[in-house]
């Protein structure tokens, strides 16, 4: 039986990642600060101690993408993504080595607010503290995983989909089921996703070949076609449309208000720009065929 250390598993992704790979048959130990799993530690703060060896790794431990308000939770995505991550390689470093390391990380790297179907071979230019913070724990993966002749995954993922999802998917959903959700310039705006449940399906794929790899669904639908989807699944009205030049007044007198307001200027433009990413490598390589996320809405409830 393989012998996995899941990170993160107490998380949105690391919960469907250890039942996956549970249903499958692998022997799995799970790290967390929870009590709840094998190994509980802080990795932004400690190294952990494992008392045996692991085939692979799959490191989906992290501090998820937000607005940090303040120096302190600027400084909580280092502590988090990068020097949980080098705690992590140096606590593995005193057992033997792991065949195979999966790192998940995130299209925040590549630093856009916009584009079309970009692929790996783009530069990595974010400048925000959770995008620097996943480059930087990229590189200390690689560099790792080359100095000890480990195979090196690296997934970036964009918005993820699944039961009770969390981040900007979770506050749609909430202001659908309330009645206030707004689609912006007739929401045709498309962007990149991928439910949870097809990325750990990969992971087992993918493991011992090892690369960098985008992945999404492949169709990546507009914000009017996947709230319409939602509203209906909630037995709701289909979310109306504010126009743009609204929308963009809105915008200015956030700009004056700063942090206190919900909406400004450059989150109008994030919202109404397309950011779709390529993922034909996985494709390609793997045969991977994940689910469109509007058809599994239609038949699930999140």
């Amino acid at each position: 039986m393989k012998s996995v250390l899941l990170t993160g598993a107490t998380g949105f992704l690391g919960l469907r990642l250890e039942n996956y790979l549970k249903s499958n048959h692998f022997n799995v130990t799970s790290l967390s600060r929870s009590s709840k799993s094998n190994v509980v530690c802080d990795i932004s703060k400690f190294k952990p101690i494992f008392i045996k060896s692991f085939d692979t790794v799959i490191h989906a431990a992290g501090k998820a993408h937000s607005t940090p308000k303040n120096e302190i939770e600027e400084q909580e995505f280092y502590d988090i993504n990068v020097k949980g991550t080098d705690n992590l390689l140096r606590g593995l470093e005193k057992v033997s080595l792991p065949k195979e390391f999966v790192f998940i990380s995130s299209v925040s790297v590549y630093g856009l607010d916009s584009g079309k179907l970009i692929n790996e071979e783009a530069p990595l230019l974010a400048k925000d503290p959770y995008g620097l913070s996943k480059i930087a724990a990229e590189q200390l993966v690689s560099n790792w995983c080359t100095q000890n002749k480990v195979i090196c995954t690296i997934l970036r993922l964009p918005l993820l989909v699944g039961e009770n999802a969390p981040g900007n998917l979770g506050a749609m959903v909430n202001a659908i089921n309330k009645g206030y959700y707004f689609n912006i310039a007739g929401g045709t705006a498309k962007k990149s996703m991928i439910l949870a449940k097809d990325v750990a399906k990969l992971i087992l794929l993918v493991a011992p070949s090892g690369g960098v790899y985008n992945l999404t669904d492949g169709i990546h639908p507009n914000f009017k076609s996947l709230s319409a989807v939602i509203a209906d699944s909630k037995n709701k009205n289909p979310p109306l449309n504010l126009p743009l030049i609204l929308v963009k007044i809105l915008g200015f007198v956030g700009d004056f208000l700063g942090n206190k307001a919900p909406i400004n200027t450059l989150k109008i433009k994030k919202i109404t720009s397309n950011l779709t990413f390529d993922d034909s490598k996985a494709r390609n390589l793997f045969k991977f065929k994940p689910e469109s996320v509007l058809d599994y809405l239609k038949k699930n409830e999140i």
